[in-house]
């Protein structure tokens, strides 16, 4: 008679956001475990009239989706296009004997486990497991050092949604009556929209001002160097940091010389006749630091400056490379790295341009002390223990660019 099986012979559930994640995931687990993708959210605030449940729909604050005289409690739904997702996750819970919530290790991450938690009601062990970087040693850590679910990040995160919803939806029929229908507004638009208004006004009481300097481009035994006006007549003349960057008036005192196109003119007329001497040559040392470690913040501006990236588009094409395992988590304030990282990096560099590249000791960065950041994860960096180098990666268009 064949051995009935128990739910500790079962296979082990692991949940996470996307199905490119589940699919780089499902190459460092052995056949026990099945990673399957939530697809995000797979609960939210109602979107229309149509997802909101029958039982409340005559109350008054239904369409808001938050009571706001019960303690602004939300109303959470379940949107049609995710009640296969659901249906499918219930299914292989069915047969699981663990189940693992890995989602991203920050506020939605968070939201999204303790969400799948609510709906999937697991009878079965359930851990909560999170990484910072899809490599074989990093999930199998993960898999070890599991803990409970962050009720304060879950926490953050409605207090967030729900006051995008408050905020949202009082303002955004406002903006389709004076602006544009079909706009929404939020937290953050609102807010920006107030940013733009005083910087509007500063615009407004902006007067423009102009000044002139002289420049010479001058050549001495084949070497050609240039020779800017610093002061006439033993006064300093005026340059753009001698202007207030909000009035646009002139800041310094008497002893800086505004000079006019006309006066600029004459003074370049007068030099051209003269001799020109070097009287006296000064060397500075000068010292070039490396930028610290990627943020999401500087991730995005390098994106913009060298490959023309919207913010949006640069953290689409980050995502991608962190499914893929080649990054790690690219949401972050911290420019913390790991052992693991900076070793990395220096056998990198050792092994690409040779030890007398190397500093005696490591550069450390001091964790920046924002209130309210994310820095539970280290600065965005190659993933793993040993940085691939861009050319054998594989990776093609931009997300080579972006990770080049």
């Amino acid at each position: 008679m064949a051995k009935k099986s128990s739910a500790s012979d079962g296979i082990k559930l692991v949940v996470v956001e996307s199905p490119t994640k589940a699919k780089t995931i499902r190459k460092f687990l052995g056949k026990d475990y099945v990673v399957e993708s939530c697809m995000g959210h797979i609960r939210d605030l109602p979107k229309s009239a149509k997802d909101i449940p029958e039982k409340v729909k005559k109350e008054k604050w239904a369409q808001l989706g938050v009571n706001v005289d019960k303690n602004f409690e939300p109303l959470y739904c379940i949107p049609k296009d995710k009640t296969k997702v659901v249906k499918n996750l219930k299914d292989k819970l069915e047969e699981a004997s663990e189940l693992y919530l890995a989602t991203d290790e920050d506020r939605e991450g968070e939201s999204i486990s303790w969400h799948l938690l609510e709906v999937l009601k697991p009878k079965v062990p359930t851990k909560r497991m999170v990484f910072h970087e899809i490599t074989k040693d990093a999930i199998q850590k993960a898999l070890k050092d599991t803990r409970e679910i962050d009720l304060n990040l879950v926490r953050a995160q409605e207090a967030r949604r729900v006051l995008d919803r408050l905020v949202g939806y009082t303002i955004s029929p406002l903006l389709w009556k004076k602006v544009a229908y079909g706009l929404s507004a939020g937290r953050v638009q609102s807010v920006a929209v107030r940013l733009i208004t005083e910087r509007e006004l500063e615009r407004v009481r902006f007067k423009k001002s102009s000044y002139w300097g002289v420049l010479a481009q001058l050549e001495k035994d084949g070497v050609s160097f240039e020779s800017r006006l610093q002061q006439y007549k033993n006064q300093r003349v005026a340059t753009g940091k001698d202007f207030d960057g909000l009035t646009g008036q002139l800041t310094a005192g008497k002893d800086v010389l505004l000079l006019d196109e006309k006066q600029a003119v004459n003074l370049v007329d007068q030099v051209k006749k003269g001799a020109w001497t070097v009287s006296d040559v000064e060397e500075k040392p000068t010292f070039r630091k490396p930028a610290p470690p990627f943020i999401t913040s500087t991730l995005q501006q390098e994106a913009n400056r060298k490959l023309g990236l919207s913010s949006r588009e640069a953290m689409q094409v980050a995502q991608k490379l962190y499914e893929q395992g080649f990054i790690t988590y690219m949401r972050t304030d911290s420019t913390f790295l790991s052992n693991e990282a900076i070793t990395a990096a220096r056998d990198c560099i050792g092994y690409k341009y040779g030890k007398e590249y190397l500093t005696p000791q490591p550069r450390n960065y001091a964790a920046k002390k924002v209130k309210g950041a994310q820095e539970a994860h280290e600065a965005i960096r190659p993933a793993g223990n040993q940085f691939v180098d861009p050319d054998e990666t594989g990776l093609t268009g931009m997300q080579f660019r972006l990770y080049d």
